[in-house]
């Protein structure tokens, strides 16, 4: 059968608006999702935020679809906010603190800023982020996965800006939530350790006689 899927904002932009997508006739909506995917591979780290739609009306991923539906996948609505990846914008950290549930005894959540001065004392005017984002998606939904998977009923939100991130504000913020405080601790450095060595981020430092490339915590 042929289904028309449709993606919007920035899932848009990742698949484009509009794609035909032939599919065995006992498919459900996970397996369109998993044909589109195959053509923009970008999109497979959003997963866990996306919600989908068949035929004008929100619909579970084990929905069984039919010749002709018009199926929909859609990025968190306005209000909302993904808990892992990144952002070109000021980031909410209250938002991210929204993954702790009832179950959770602890929330830990470290914030790491744009700061005034380098490593040598030298004044910083401003920091810029540069990423690989499609990589970068990825790889933050590993490290999520991997405390998931190490750390029974830990819940993790990460966001890490890019861009020129103004002196004082968030470039990276992580929340980890669990039911017992080593836990939520252990899961937080877990993160930032995991983000210093295989995040595909680079920041440039610019100061008032030039700027410079490094990794983010060398």
């Amino acid at each position: 059968m042929r289904v028309v899927a449709r993606c919007f904002a920035s899932l848009r932009e990742l698949a484009g608006e509009r794609t035909q997508l032939d599919l065995p006739n006992d498919a459900h909506l996970a397996d369109a999702w998993v044909a589109l995917v195959e053509r923009a591979p970008a999109l497979a780290a959003h997963r866990p935020y996306v919600r989908a739609a068949r035929n004008g009306a929100y619909a579970g991923w084990d929905e069984g679809l039919a010749d002709g539906d018009e199926v929909a996948f859609l990025p968190p609505v306005a209000g909302g906010s993904a808990t892992v990846g990144l952002t070109d914008r000021p980031i909410d950290v209250a938002a991210l603190a929204a993954i702790a549930l009832p179950a959770h005894g602890a929330a830990v959540t470290f914030v790491g800023r744009a700061r005034s001065s380098a490593d040598d004392g030298r004044e910083v005017l401003e920091l810029e982020y540069e990423a690989y984002p499609e990589m970068a998606d990825s790889v933050l939904a590993e490290i999520v996965a991997e405390v998931e998977r190490r750390w029974d009923g830990a819940a993790v939100a990460v966001v890490h800006r890019v861009g020129v991130v103004p002196i004082g504000e968030a470039a990276v913020a992580i929340v980890t939530a669990a039911p017992h405080r080593g836990v939520a601790y252990e899961a937080n450095r877990y993160v930032i350790e995991a983000i210093k060595e295989r995040l595909p981020i680079w920041k440039r430092e610019r100061f008032a006689d030039g700027s410079e490339w490094k990794r983010p915590g060398a």
